[in-house]
């Protein structure tokens, strides 16, 4: 046989045909959508406080009333780095080690939301800080507002993972899921990162 015809032999046996072993998760497909649309809700929300800022005709003023939240943004950085290892856990099969840490998420942006009741009572009892007070007080509970209620939505989702993980029905071939809802809510520490600068940074 000559070479040619060798060369010729050994590309035919070779399949050009595309990888399809792989494809992407549709969880992770509908989840990233869902980020980005909410991605463009918060840009509306954080663009309307940054343009009004300082156009209230009437105090208070954010800096005559806001006070830096720093526990309650430590809290709930710190539930990106749980929810991490409690997915690290499901892989390796540790589900009890996986529970401990899925229970802290939940702990931490638990006092999260109870922070943020807690400031807001001040505001209004204390400050008198209400939507109808002035346009800071319009711009920011809708902001902050807006935020805490995908904090809620998260914690449901988190309880109710964490319901089956105390039933024992969550297993190492569900980290696919679970990844899914942890994407969800690194979004929303992501976001945090941004409201707290708005607001409690550059609006100040």
């Amino acid at each position: 046989m000559s070479t040619t015809q060798a060369i010729s032999a050994s590309t035919a046996s070779v399949s050009f045909e595309p990888n399809t072993t792989w494809t992407p998760s549709k969880g992770m497909v509908g989840m990233t959508c869902l980020i980005i649309a909410e991605s463009a809700i918060f840009t509306i929300f954080v663009v309307a406080y940054l343009f009004y800022l300082g156009k209230s005709l009437s105090g208070p003023a954010p800096r005559e009333v806001l006070e830096l939240p720093i526990v309650n943004t430590i809290c709930l950085l710190s539930s990106s780095v749980t929810i991490t290892f409690a997915l690290r856990s499901l892989r390796n099969g540790e589900i009890r080690r996986f529970g401990y840490w899925w229970l802290a998420t939940i702990a931490l942006g638990a006092y999260f939301l109870f922070g943020t009741g807690r400031e807001w009572h001040r505001l209004i009892s204390e400050k008198g800080l209400t939507l109808q007070t002035n346009l800071f007080g319009t711009t920011f509970y809708s902001l902050v507002g807006l935020h805490a209620s995908h904090v809620v939505v998260g914690l449901m989702a988190l309880l109710i993972v964490m319901a089956f993980a105390v039933a024992g029905r969550v297993k190492k071939e569900h980290a696919e899921r679970a990844e899914v809802l942890a994407l969800y809510w690194h979004f929303v520490d992501t976001v945090w990162i941004v409201v707290f600068t708005v607001v409690y940074i550059i609006g100040r």
